[in-house]
């Protein structure tokens, strides 16, 4: 069987000093790769043509039997590695805790430990008559977080 440990080092032999970088590799059972790479600035559909013939060329069909998918981690993916983080500083992100809750706001800056976000909260100020809408910001720790996704406004 092949290890994810091996395509994560040929992939990242590949795209090494480019504007790439890993984001996930997942090996199945029945040896079917994913890849997913991700970019400062856009992954493209020959990059992929490209990580793709690169591992092709790294692995031997006669010894082991595989499938191979390499993709962009698109807007649908999860943020998973902290140069993705980096990258959406500034961009509308949704929040799902492991407590179920929803959070929507702005990705203000991420650390080894967490993120921080800014959210639109109606809150009614003392002394006032209607709620009014205040920007709050919120620092979540990774571990109180389930998955974080770019939130795509329709």
């Amino acid at each position: 069987m092949i290890s994810s440990k091996t395509i994560e080092q040929i992939v990242s032999d590949k795209i090494a000093g480019s504007h790439m970088f890993l984001v996930e590799v997942t090996v199945s059972s029945q040896n079917a790769i994913t890849v997913f790479v991700d970019s400062e600035t856009a992954v493209t559909l020959s990059d992929c043509i490209e990580i793709n013939k690169h591992i092709e060329s790294q692995l031997d069909r006669e010894v082991e039997d595989y499938e191979l998918s390499v993709s962009s981690a698109g807007l649908s993916e999860p943020l998973k590695v902290p140069r993705q983080f980096q990258k959406n500083i500034g961009k509308d992100i949704e929040v799902i805790c492991k407590d179920g809750s929803k959070k929507i706001g702005t990705l203000l800056l991420h650390s080894d430990s967490g993120i921080e976000i800014e959210t639109i909260q109606k809150i009614k100020p003392e002394g006032a008559k209607r709620k009014q809408e205040i920007a709050v910001k919120e620092a979540l720790a990774f571990d109180t977080m389930k998955s974080v996704r770019l939130h795509i406004k329709i």
